[in-house]
Formats: C-alpha cells, sequence, structure tokens
C-alpha cells in the first residue's frame, strides 16, 4: 500500500510539471518563453537568428526554429498556432493568404527588406543596353509587375497611364524604347541563366539564395509600402510580451548597431521605422 500511494504521488507530481510547462509556453501566450519561429532558406530568417535571436535571448527568451520548404506552408502553420511567427513575408503575401483561407495572420513590424535588382548578366552597365538585348523577369505576377516596374525606372520602357503598378504585365507596356526581349521565367531559374541574358530582374531573396553577387546589382527597385517585409504573428497575439519583444529586438540600438556594421553596401533595405 505504501509504495502505491508513493507511485500515486509521483505521478501527480510528474503530471503536475508537464502542465505547467503547457501554460508557461503553450496555453498562456503571455507567460511564454519559448518563441517558435518559422523558416526558410533566405536572408529575413538568417537575419533573425543571427542578429534578433541574440538581443531575445538576453531577455529571458528561447528561440526554436522549425524549417518550412516553403512560405504557404508556414502561414498555415502560424495561422493553426503550430508556430508564433514569421519573418519571410511581406504585407501583401499575407493579406492574401488571409483572404483565401480566412486566416488571421497580422504584422507587427516591418524588417529590413532587400529590393529586387535588375542585374548584369553579359552587360556590365546600363548604358549598354541595346535593341535585342534579353532581359529575364520573374514570371509570377507579383514579381513581374515589381520587374516591369523597375524596367520603367531604368527607362528602358514606359507603360501606360494609369497602370496600377503593382498588377502591372506585358500588356500594359506603352514603349519598348530600346526594343528589349523580355522574357518571363521562374525566379529559382534566372540566377543560372544569367550567361545567357543581357540583364535579369531578380527578386532579393532568390539573388541572395543563389550567392549572385551583390556588385552585379545595376538597379534596385522602389519599395513600395506593402512589399517591405514585416513580422507576423495570428493577430490574437499580437499584444502578448513575447510578441512586444520581437517587436523591441528590431527597433534596439544593438540591431541599429548590427544593421551598421553588416550593411555598408546598402544591401538591406531599412525601413524609416528602423532607422
Amino acid at each position: 500500500m505504501k509504495k502505491l500511494l508513493t507511485l500515486f504521488a509521483s505521478l501527480i507530481f510528474i503530471t503536475g510539471l508537464v502542465g505547467c510547462d503547457k501554460t508557461d509556453n503553450t496555453t498562456d501566450p503571455q507567460q511564454k518563453t519559448i518563441i517558435t519561429v518559422g523558416t526558410s532558406p533566405g536572408p529575413y530568417s538568417e537575419l533573425f537568428l543571427t542578429a534578433i535571436k541574440p538581443i531575445l535571448e538576453k531577455e529571458g527568451y528561447s528561440i526554436k526554429a522549425v524549417d518550412f520548404s516553403n512560405l504557404r506552408l508556414a502561414d498555415i502553420a502560424l495561422n493553426d498556432g503550430d508556430i508564433d511567427v514569421n519573418v519571410d513575408q511581406h504585407t501583401a503575401y499575407y493579406q492574401d493568404f488571409n483572404t483565401n483561407t480566412n486566416g488571421d495572420l497580422i504584422s507587427i513590424t516591418q524588417i529590413p527588406t532587400v529590393p529586387a535588382g535588375l542585374y548584369a548578366g553579359q552587360k556590365t552597365s546600363l548604358s549598354a543596353v541595346a535593341q535585342g538585348d534579353k532581359v529575364a523577369i520573374p514570371q509570377d505576377p507579383s514579381n513581374a509587375a515589381r520587374a516591369y516596374a523597375l524596367l520603367q525606372k531604368a527607362g528602358w520602357i514606359t507603360l501606360k497611364p494609369g497602370t496600377e503598378i503593382t498588377k502591372a504585365t506585358a500588356n500594359d507596356i506603352a514603349n519598348n524604347k530600346y526594343g528589349i526581349d523580355i522574357i518571363e521565367m521562374d525566379s529559382a531559374t534566372i540566377p543560372r541563366s544569367l550567361a545567357d541574358l543581357a540583364y535579369a530582374v531578380i527578386p532579393g531573396s532568390v539573388a541572395y539564395a543563389a550567392g549572385v553577387d551583390i556588385n552585379g546589382n545595376l538597379l534596385q527597385e522602389d519599395l513600395l509600402e506593402h512589399l517591405i517585409l514585416v513580422a507576423t504573428v495570428k493577430a490574437t497575439n499580437k499584444y502578448t510580451p513575447w510578441a512586444k519583444a520581437i517587436v523591441a529586438a528590431y527597433h534596439s540600438d544593438e540591431f541599429k548597431q548590427y544593421l551598421q556594421q553588416h550593411n555598408q553596401n546598402h544591401y538591406w533595405f531599412v525601413p524609416e521605422s528602423l532607422q
């Protein structure tokens, strides 16, 4: 009987410990000490783990990274509560996710962003552009629109008056001043094709993942507000202490000093709110 009572007491104690752990880190978001971030290959997750994670750890938080092969899977996990935060998307992306899935995601702060760039291929200066030059751009609608805006910024094309920049397509080109041959391709294949192209428009995260030389970036896009990257959480978690801690880390003097040391070539666009 004594042994049974001891065993029973031990089980109660163990159950209590498990319950406390769940309360601290899962059930009660106000008491969370472990922050789970959904990561994917690219500069934004790496920046979080390299520069933001140490700041949060000094505040008493532990960071757990869960890798995802694509952003949609990360957003599903975020919306389901399986992860706490994602730093690999812009406002336009998560708003589209919310619309199509009845999701509940929201931004808590803008973060440094790598703009799309017009990169050198066979030609190494913008002034060398000529009739028939092959210029690759991403084929997905969002990045294609950004590419057409960038080609207009370069002075190579003119879009029709009234064109909505965020939705620009080849049909919106009013004038192709230099007669360039614009080729829409899958973003991931563009870096591998640079040797066969005069120029190419490459999204920042794709250029980073492919190791494209930043010195080949001849012109950067002007980032529209909805294309600046954001730290994203489930809306019900926006005002939790741990979410506020993430915001504070991105706005901290320590992070500003990190950027000053690691952004000397202006690789990152830093939103005004973080400067």
